[in-house]
């Protein structure tokens, strides 16, 4: 097994002699396996290793007993090692996110510091040295990702899983599975933990892990989990493809202030196009996590659209259709000083057909308000009512949510009502003239899930089988920008 991973190891090119290498270390099976391999294949690389283990605060005595496990075994093979204490529970509630997303938040704080530390404690003079952290992913932990990804919605990128190398990160056991990595410590009489929280099915990965995978094994291909590591290298590749072609396309409209996506740009392929448009949001805004396949079809609906109609992206950057084709650039403070497009045409976009999609975990700043959405693990706690602020069962919502225009044949089920009504009937019942024709909802791949002024679809509505919340709080009025904060 250790020869499989060397192999991985140097197929990826993931480390080189002087390299500082921090292991993430738990004290499950997968980062004490990881460690015991890296540490037999240290002298034979050149890297230097030390062992890393952040406790969240969650588990009491449990968490102890990991923190204590790991210093003990790095104690007995020899292996530096640091721990780093973060009040995981009190800083979720601080920074108003679940408990899952605060702790990835604080390891990459860890990590951060260590990498910091080691640079002028352990080899100050070789500050140029290449820091790795090194993570124990697994291949059933790739294909949980691949399956997790597929059902959300997702592209090649989502679906190509979890990678090797990335951003300093290596994952030198992503290439072994976990009943090979469990034999392995048996086989060596290597000690571990188990964390219970893997146990639960509370966790949306859990229930893949425990229920979904394992039926994929028995019922269809008991080699499930080496196919899909197989079709995710495959998937790696052609999206590694496609972002260079789209890059290559992309360059052809460069402009001194953007880009101008022009006749000869839509005559390509809709897939390089969508890659194009792609790395031009990444270029403009300087990064690619706020965008989705629904900015770049918006803006590849302006193209149909008459000269002068525009949109707002995240980042600050702007689509405008002008005479050319359709130009993306970045906007000034996100008010969109557009050059070649006078006042009355910036004025005159019609919120009525504006689409922008709400991030989850983020603010969302467009014409109709401001929106910030969060995600919190409920465990039955009690939901405080509040005007402009909406909660909904995240799970049971389907792919992107965003915010749309009232569409005709738009429908909506009220909690306590065995029938849906007409969202049109709806509104014009619950909001004044004025309002009517520029109210917006919120609406994933399944339809309507709340409509200003109406309220949530009865089908997100939390109940007893709820484990996750997406909160969205309304920061600012409906069609007004700069609308002051409302009172709680």
């Amino acid at each position: 097994m250790i020869e499989r991973v060397k192999k991985y190891i140097r197929e990826n090119q993931m480390l080189k002699a002087g390299d500082i290498v921090a292991a993430g270390v738990s004290g499950g099976a997968d980062s004490i396996a990881m460690l015991h391999i890296l540490k037999s294949i240290q002298e034979e690389f050149g890297f230097f290793l030390e062992a890393v283990h952040v406790h969240h605060g969650i588990r009491g005595d449990e968490a102890d007993r990991d923190e204590n496990l790991v210093k003990k075994i790095c104690q007995e093979w020899k292996i530096p090692f640091q721990s780093y204490h973060y009040p995981v529970p009190e800083l979720s509630r601080k920074w108003r996110l679940g408990e899952e997303e605060t702790g990835r938040i604080v390891r990459k704080q860890a990590f951060a510091k260590e990498k910091q530390r080691i640079a002028f404690s352990e080899f100050p003079e070789e500050n140029e040295r290449r820091f790795c952290v090194a993570l124990a992913h697994n291949r059933n932990d790739l294909a949980e990702t691949m399956l997790h990804h597929l059902a959300r919605g997702t592209g090649l990128r989502g679906l190509s899983g979890i990678h090797p190398c990335s951003d300093g990160i290596i994952r030198p056991v992503l290439c072994l599975e976990r009943r090979e990595i469990v034999y392995y410590l048996e086989e060596n009489e290597i000690s571990y933990i188990t964390d219970s929280s893997n146990l639960s099915d509370g966790y949306t990965r859990n229930r893949i892990r425990h229920h979904v995978l394992p039926a994929m094994e028995k019922e269809i291909n008991g080699k499930t989990v080496e196919h899909m590591a197989e079709t995710a290298r495959i998937l790696r590749e052609a999206d590694g493809y496609l972002r260079r072609k789209g890059a290559e396309l992309l360059e052809q409209c460069r402009q001194k202030t953007g880009y101008l996506l022009d006749g000869a740009f839509f005559e390509k392929p809709d897939i390089v196009r969508e890659y194009a448009v792609m790395e031009a949001f990444e270029r403009l805004s300087g990064k690619r996590k706020d965008f989705t396949s629904l900015h770049v079809r918006q803006v590849f609906s302006l193209q149909k659209k008459e000269t002068g109609r525009y949109i707002k992206l995240p980042g600050n950057i702007q689509a405008v259709r002008s005479y050319g084709g359709v130009r993306l650039e970045k906007t000034v403070s996100g008010r969109g000083t557009t050059e070649g497009v006078s006042a009355e045409k910036k004025g005159s976009g019609n919120p009525a057909e504006m689409f922008f999609e709400i991030p989850l975990s983020g603010i969302l700043e467009c014409p109709f308000g401001i929106f910030e959405t969060k995600i919190f693990h409920y465990k039955n706690q009690k939901i405080e009512e509040k005007k402009y602020t909406k909660w909904m069962d995240y799970d049971k919502i389907k792919g992107e949510i965003f915010l749309r225009p009232r569409q005709s044949g738009d429908r909506m089920q009220l909690s306590g009502r065995g029938f849906t009504s007409a969202l049109k009937k709806l509104i014009q019942a619950n909001l004044p003239p004025e309002r009517r024709r520029t109210a917006h909802v919120l609406a994933d791949a399944d339809g309507v899930i709340f409509a200003e002024g109406v309220g949530c679809t009865a089908r997100v509505c939390p109940d007893g089988e709820t484990r996750r919340l997406l909160v969205l709080e309304i920061l600012g009025k409906w069609c007004k920008l700069d609308a002051a904060v409302p009172s709680q």
